[in-house]
């Protein structure tokens, strides 16, 4: 195919989601790169990304651009070379979040510095999406999910809680000082670890750096059982290969009767992997449930007290993520090159669009382990 047949096909897939080549409009793409064409028709999602990170092209509004992608599934357009093709069909018949590979995550996303993390997030250090009902700043609504979390969970002094994904303990050392509980947290990033327990140095907030398949009474503060599990997007990272035993895990350390909270991105459909660039820079090893997925894999384990989907303050999120980012910038260029600035750019824009176009879902379920006896009462 010619340069010239490469243009017009790639224009005619985009037109499709209203997108023009150098247009006027501010979801428009600004092509600096002729070879930009050939390069996302032949390697889709990878391509078009990558091309973004090399300054091919540029886009004013990058939500923008990926709401109409993905409210006109142009994934769906766009065939991929058998490379990518391969490594899709590897996430299908492997299990890529292994015990020997369950440490990449860390190594490769949430260790990347802690200081970009602090320049980014809230200050509590919440990554995961905020709550926005009644709120005007990231920092109120992170507060907000976090209070949101303690009252589904019925919180109450002296309750012992495991949190499954830890973080820095933005939840821990909420939950310890509001509702005076004492809290373990799991993680398998060292520097979550190293921070989160500067930032809870004298409370009841406990850090392990582990993999949740080790949760086992070999840990001293885990011979007894607990009162409450929480894990804020944690699951995202198991895979498919190992919902059913994530909440095997779950039930095996929760008492008779009591809560477990989860807080997940989710997918409309049930899939396999996540889009190639998305594996390559930011989460290796990582996919999105489905409702079926989910369903599935907490049948016979535990009931369904209440799914709150609340998608959209995801949107309202990453952009905020993204003026926080940006705006402190100059603290982290010494560190963070020109390319990684595009990259994150890349990573937190477009997925605030996602989320518009609703392809992306935000849930909070809470599960009970064998039934709440009195009934559960929603709260929002």
């Amino acid at each position: 195919m010619s340069s010239n047949k490469f243009e017009k096909t790639l224009k005619d897939i985009l037109s499709l989601a209203g997108i023009e080549i150098n247009g006027s409009n501010p979801w428009d793409i600004q092509v600096h790169n002729k070879k930009f064409y050939k390069r996302v028709l032949s390697e889709a999602e990878l391509g078009l990304g990558e091309s973004y990170m090399d300054g091919w092209w540029d886009c004013e509004k990058l939500d923008e651009l990926g709401f109409r992608i993905v409210r006109a599934n142009l994934d769906e357009k766009v065939k991929r070379k058998f490379s990518i093709l391969f490594g899709l069909f590897l996430a299908r018949v492997t299990n890529l979040q292994s015990t020997k590979r369950v440490f990449i995550i860390g190594e490769k996303h949430y260790d990347i510095g802690n200081d970009l993390f602090q320049n980014m997030l809230d200050k509590r250090m919440n990554y995961s999406c905020a709550y926005w009902k009644d709120a005007e700043t990231l920092d109120q609504a992170q507060e907000n999910k976090l209070e949101l979390i303690c009252k589904k969970l019925y919180l109450k002094p002296g309750m012992r809680v495991l949190d499954i994904g830890c973080g820095w303990g933005a939840f821990g050392k909420y939950a310890v000082e509001k509702y005076d509980v004492s809290v373990v947290g799991i993680t398998v990033s060292k520097e979550q670890v190293t921070l989160g327990r500067e930032l809870c140095k004298g409370l009841p907030v406990e850090f392990l750096l582990q993999d949740y398949r080790d949760l086992n009474a070999s840990k001293v503060s885990l011979r007894k059982k607990f009162d409450r599990i929480v894990s804020v997007g944690m699951i995202e990272h198991v895979g498919y290969k190992n919902y059913r035993k994530f909440f095997e895990v779950a039930y095996r350390c929760l008492n008779d009767g009591d809560l477990f909270l989860l807080h997940t991105i989710g997918e409309a459909q049930s899939r396999k992997s996540i889009d190639p660039w998305t594996q390559k820079y930011i989460f290796p090893n990582s996919m999105l449930p489905s409702i079926a997925q989910l369903g599935k894999a907490i049948e016979k384990l535990f009931v369904m007290e209440d799914w709150h989907s609340f998608g959209p303050d995801y949107d309202k999120t990453l952009l905020a993520w993204y003026d926080n980012f940006n705006s402190n910038w100059d603290k982290l260029k010494d560190k963070y090159d020109e390319r990684f600035y595009r990259m994150w750019k890349y990573f937190l824009v477009p997925s605030a669009g996602s989320f518009r176009g609703r392809r992306n879902q935000l849930w909070q379920i809470v599960l009970s382990k064998n039934g709440a006896v009195e009934g559960y009462q929603s709260i929002r």
